[in-house]
């Protein structure tokens, strides 16, 4: 995923009202950009250090910077944005990176499935063998070293994980595929000492034949993509 034209840089002041964010720029002005992230955020706000931002020219925006990127005291680079994870998601199946989900005839995203009213983020289909139902995780949070999903308690990724059981008792592929958008992050965990509910069903779920795969991310204002595999411990 190459952006062009590349990001550009300022210094975070503030995080606020979940999706809004003071920077300061270069020059020394200060502005409020778009927080593309309704997660907490935990561990990944680091104010006077540096972040990046994408710009639009769409004028029916009220804020025209999207904040993109973040940068660590340590140096490593987080991906704010999780709207780009089904995307780098996407791209990485397509050019052969991620080698559990390679040669499919197709791929579709946000398909409609399951019991409870859910969309899978990607649907790989063939004539010669069952559906593969792909659901994207975005993981940022690091802490004592470790990488952790999810960063706040979600109903949803628990509603997500009984789809995807639902799935594979019905003969399909079930993975869940955490795209780990933080340079710092080299092995994937539940966070139970966050949301122990999604922790257990991770192991129920895992345990049912649902396929848990973590890929981490090369991050920079120029480019993003997925390039290998992330251990999961379960």
């Amino acid at each position: 995923m190459e952006f062009d034209p590349a990001f550009e840089c300022g210094i975070l002041i503030q995080r606020y009202k979940r999706f809004l964010t003071d920077i300061s720029l270069e020059d020394g002005s200060e502005v409020t950009i778009h927080c593309p992230n309704t997660g907490s955020m935990r561990h990944c706000l680091f104010p006077e250090n540096k972040v990046w931002f994408s710009v639009s020219d769409n004028p029916k925006r009220k804020y025209s910077r999207t904040w993109e990127l973040a940068e660590t005291p340590a140096g490593d680079m987080i991906g704010i944005n999780t709207g780009r994870a089904n995307a780098l998601a996407e791209e990485a199946i397509n050019a052969g990176v991620i080698k559990e989900l390679c040669g499919y005839e197709s791929l579709r995203r946000e398909v409609k499935y399951g019991s409870e009213n859910s969309r899978i983020d990607i649907l790989l289909a063939d004539s010669n063998r069952p559906n593969c139902y792909v659901e994207v995780k975005s993981c940022t949070l690091l802490e004592d070293g470790q990488g952790y999903f999810p960063d706040a308690v979600t109903t949803r990724g628990q509603k997500h994980l009984r789809e995807l059981m639902q799935m594979v008792q019905q003969g399909h592929r079930a993975v869940l595929l955490f795209a780990v958008q933080h340079t710092g992050i080299h092995s994937v965990k539940a966070a139970a000492h966050i949301d122990p509910a999604y922790a257990k069903l991770l192991d129920e779920a895992s345990r049912a034949g649902v396929e848990v795969i973590a890929y981490s991310a090369d991050l920079s204002p120029t480019a993003a993509r997925l390039v290998k595999s992330c251990p999961v411990n379960l």
